[in-house]
């Protein structure tokens, strides 16, 4: 991942200079590169059910976090992802400075009520932009098994943009823990879900996609 990540985060500052409209291809073949690393270092495969669920056009992802596996499993699976990262990555030397330009969305998490409305602000831009949004709505990766509550920020963004939101349930936790180092071989399975009907309450947002991150998981 170091190395992969070092080699393509100098070819991105290079693109940034001479071809900035085709920079997200970078984090989406360094999530390849390592998703095959995985597989053939680690022994851990991961099979995607539902990708006819993805639009090529705008999208909401709420998808359960459990392990850094899932930033490269969406990386490689987004046609044109947009994802929400903490602000403390725009400090990892070169890649970190690649985030921003390549249309990642920035959010301080502790910047209160204004770095909330910021982030919705530029969650509803990319979007506009025919972008796939992707949104953890439990905040933080959560160990397999385990249940915290959703954020109901996703149905902010949600409100007003013409994009559907459509959950995703993981449970790779189980081979690769929250802030670990260690891997176990095996498969991953992520299940994306049909996207959500429009005229759901925000209870019933949050209430189906908490639904829809157990069918994989430890009930």
């Amino acid at each position: 991942m170091v190395v992969s990540g070092f080699i393509l985060s100098v070819w991105g500052h290079i693109l940034l200079r001479v071809a900035p409209q085709h920079i997200v291809s970078v984090p989406k073949t360094w999530a390849r590169v390592c998703l095959i690393a995985l597989r053939v270092c680690c022994g851990i495969k991961v099979t995607v059910q539902g990708k006819e669920h993805i639009p090529q056009g705008s999208a909401i992802i709420a998808a359960q976090h459990q392990s850094a596996l899932d930033i490269l499993v969406w990386l490689a699976v987004l046609p044109n992802p947009a994802l929400v990262f903490k602000q403390e990555l725009d400090k990892i030397p070169l890649f970190g400075s690649l985030l921003r330009p390549s249309g990642m969305i920035s959010v301080d998490r502790a910047g209160g009520a204004n770095a909330l409305r910021k982030m919705i602000a530029d969650c509803r831009a990319a979007l506009a932009s025919g972008r796939q949004v992707l949104i953890f709505p439990e905040g933080t990766r959560v160990p397999y098994g385990q249940r915290v509550p959703l954020h109901t920020g996703i149905v902010a963004i949600a409100k007003g943009a013409a994009a559907p939101v459509i959950p995703a349930a993981t449970n790779s936790g189980r081979r690769w823990a929250p802030r670990a180092f260690h891997k176990t071989p095996g498969p991953v399975d992520v299940k994306i879900f049909a996207p959500l009907p429009g005229e759901l309450r925000r209870e019933d947002v949050i209430n189906r996609i908490t639904e829809c991150f157990y069918e994989l998981g430890v009930k």
